[in-house]
């Protein structure tokens, strides 16, 4: 059941589909307190309840202890003390699992400016929500965790579909600066025989960093040499960022300045930023008109053969405003003869870091939403969310059957239906690792499926063997994208000793991409998730509430990945009998039975491990010699893994990979086998 309860005069932010009947009132299971500043939501917690969600945030799965603030913020430190990242996913549920009679419930609080989720900092047994005076509350409750979160699902719509492609190794570095860079990439991914399906295009690709432009020097011929790469597979992915360079004679800033689509100052002038070309305009995504516009600026790329975008920077950063800065500038050369004390010092540090994305930036520049100004900050955490939009639609009609890699960095609740997401500038830390296990599960609850993280971090310097866990993780996320910073070590895989264990790795991903494949389809055509707490599946077992480090990943199987430096191994709780699946290569595989409870398992820095519940299986590719890309990968030439005693069943998803056709539930592919047909142990220990 969802009730709807509208505060003020809220802005339609576009993230909800479903049809909802005004509620009178307020919810009983939240009290209602109103500020100087809004409106504040609350809710006492018992000691053992659980809070599950706020997509792309620090610290665990479970919330609780922690204050949230859902305004996107342009920061890739992602330590714990940090309150926002990327993106405002502003959905939680709180579940109560001692049997109390209080309800346990989901909340969706659909306000794009910031908003405030204490979750038991200020108070440990208090949650506390603040959001401005103009805001709609969703209040879900159901019958389980995963009732709740299919009823959100549904709520805000189906998730982004992605070609199959994109499901691929991809490989990305902040540095490639030409055609012959991309060309030694791809050659030696093939060289030593990692598949690789992608490779993506940093803002050096451009010509001094304008959107919808390519260096003519460095990549010269572009359509040809989009060409010859996808003759070897290879799909290029070119970055776009939010803000237009003030040139005179740029195509993109004359017409947007001709016909007002730029973000504008109260006082009606354009307003000024800078990003990586120096000072920049930013489209006015949130103009229904402005949005169809920029959109289709994206044609000129796919018309010169690209079906692969990032949209990055889209908070949107703003590295100085024109304004602030000559205010910094001044407020300096006032003291620059000064003998600075400590107090003049540090206040001198502090207005210059200030600088980048200054809150007063986010407070003066405007929107036209169809006829109503809107200040930005009210609306900040739509801007990602509306840039995406405006690149998918504009697909619809350029290439109407066919799929488009997108994804975004910043995003809201209801972007999932245009695009994905990946996590930000992480760091090469361990630490981050586990931020990424951890966030993946919450994303998914807020219906962001395709989805990963920076394998192996974007900035910092990775060691091999950080990468090589990171990329085990990986195998198992949508997006399995290998990403790097300009000046941090070169961290593409055969830059490292152990070659051959990365193959091992990527080849591994290419075997279990029938499965991969098969249940994000099935979640995102059902509304279901495809990565998931285990306290989901095993919501009696008071244990899985307490696992922060294990995931379920689709209907077979439970991860655990090893995230600790040095570490030859891990501890490991099965909330049931399972099936341990240990893979050193795509064809080296054993099986293992483990009891319920807690075990030590070793996991070697090259292999991947897995858990297969009981009376399930799994489809696993065979793969040749020679494999390049998901085009080796055969439908018809699978081994089922599976863990019984007598029989599993499969639900098998696959089409095109390439159209908006997808295959109706009518016709999904129900494989039943007895025991004998497959590989792996049964029940009884005995092998099959």
């Amino acid at each position: 059941m969802i009730q709807k309860y509208v505060y003020g005069n809220p802005i339609e932010t576009g993230a909800v589909v479903q049809e909802v009947s005004k509620s009178e009132g307020s919810s009983v299971l939240l009290h209602l307190s109103e500020t100087d500043e809004g409106l504040e939501f609350s809710c006492r917690m018992n000691e053992n309840d659980v809070v599950y969600g706020l997509g792309e945030q620090v610290r665990g799965i479970n919330k609780r202890g922690f204050s949230y603030i859902s305004y996107a913020a342009d920061d890739p430190v992602h330590t714990e003390n940090k309150h926002s990242l990327y993106g405002g996913h502003n959905f939680l549920i709180l579940y109560r699992q001692d049997g109390a009679e209080q309800t346990s419930f989901g909340v969706f609080v659909d306000d794009p400016g910031k908003v405030v989720f204490d979750v038991g900092e200020t108070k440990r047994n208090l949650l506390k929500i603040r959001t401005g005076k103009d805001c709609v509350v969703y209040v879900i409750e159901g019958d389980s965790l995963k009732d709740l979160a299919k009823q959100f699902r549904a709520l805000t719509g189906q998730s982004y579909i992605a070609p199959k492609w994109a499901f691929g190794y991809q490989q990305s570095r902040w540095g490639y600066l030409n055609k012959s860079d991309v060309k030694t990439v791809v050659e030696n991914h093939r060289r030593e025989g990692i598949p690789l399906e992608a490779v993506y295009l940093d803002i050096d690709y451009m010509e001094n960093y304008k959107d919808f432009t390519v260096d003519p020097e460095r990549f010269s011929d572009f359509p040809e040499f989009v060409g010859e790469m996808k003759e070897q597979g290879i799909h290029l992915v070119p970055i776009i960022d939010a803000g237009v360079k003030i040139e005179r004679g740029y195509r993109v800033y004359e017409e947007g300045v001709r016909e007002h689509y730029f973000c504008r100052e109260e006082n009606g002038e354009n307003f000024v930023g800078a990003v990586w070309p120096g000072k920049v305009h930013f489209p006015d995504v949130l103009n229904t008109k402005a949005r169809a516009w920029f959109g289709g600026k994206y044609r000129w790329l796919i018309e010169q053969g690209i079906d692969g975008f990032w949209n990055d920077m889209n908070e949107p950063a703003i590295f100085y405003s024109e304004k602030n800065l000559k205010k910094v500038l001044h407020e300096i050369s006032s003291i620059q003869d000064d003998n600075l004390d400590l107090n003049e010092f540090f206040h001198m540090q502090e207005i210059v870091e200030g600088l980048c994305n200054h809150p007063q930036d986010y407070q003066s520049f405007y929107h036209d939403m169809d006829g109503v100004t809107v200040c930005h900050d009210k609306v900040h955490n739509l801007y990602g969310f509306y840039m995406t939009r405006a690149a998918a639609e504009a697909f619809e009609e350029i290439v109407p059957d066919q799929r488009i890699l997108l994804f975004s960095r910043s995003s809201y609740i209801g972007m999932h239906r245009y695009g994905g997401i990946w996590t930000g500038d992480n760091e090469s830390w361990w630490s981050h690792l586990l931020l990424s296990i951890h966030q993946m599960p919450s994303l998914n609850l807020c219906g962001i499926l395709y989805t990963g993280s920076d394998l192996g971090g974007f900035g910092s310097d990775v060691t091999e063997d950080l990468l090589l866990r990171w990329m085990a993780f990986a195998v198992f996320t949508p997006l399995m994208r290998n990403h790097a910073a300009a000046g941090t070590r070169m961290q593409e895989a055969y830059q490292f000793d152990a070659v051959e264990s990365f193959r091992n790795l990527v080849r591994i991903r290419y075997a279990l991409l029938p499965y991969l494949y098969s249940e994000y389809m099935k979640a995102a055509l059902s509304d279901e998730m495809y990565i998931r707490p285990v306290s989901f599946d095993y919501p009696k077992d008071r244990h899985t509430f307490l696992v922060e480090d294990q995931l379920m990943v689709g209907e077979s199987i439970m991860i655990a990945p090893v995230y600790t430096q040095n570490a030859g191994g891990r501890y490991v709780y099965l909330p049931e009998e399972m099936m341990l699946v240990r893979l050193r290569s795509d064809r080296k595989r054993t099986y293992q039975v483990l009891a319920g409870g807690h075990h030590y398992i070793d996991v070697a820095l090259d292999e991947v491990v897995f858990f297969v519940k009981k009376n399930r299986m799994l489809p696993f590719a065979v793969l040749g010699d020679d494999v390049k890309t998901t085009q080796d990968v055969s439908p018809d030439r699978l081994v089922w893994i599976g863990f019984t005693d007598d029989w599993a069943e499969y639900t098998l998803y696959d089409d095109d990979g390439i159209s908006r056709r997808y295959t109706p539930k009518e016709e999904w592919k129900m494989i039943r086998l007895s025991k004998g047909e497959m590989e792996g142990v049964s029940a009884d220990a005995s092998i099959v």
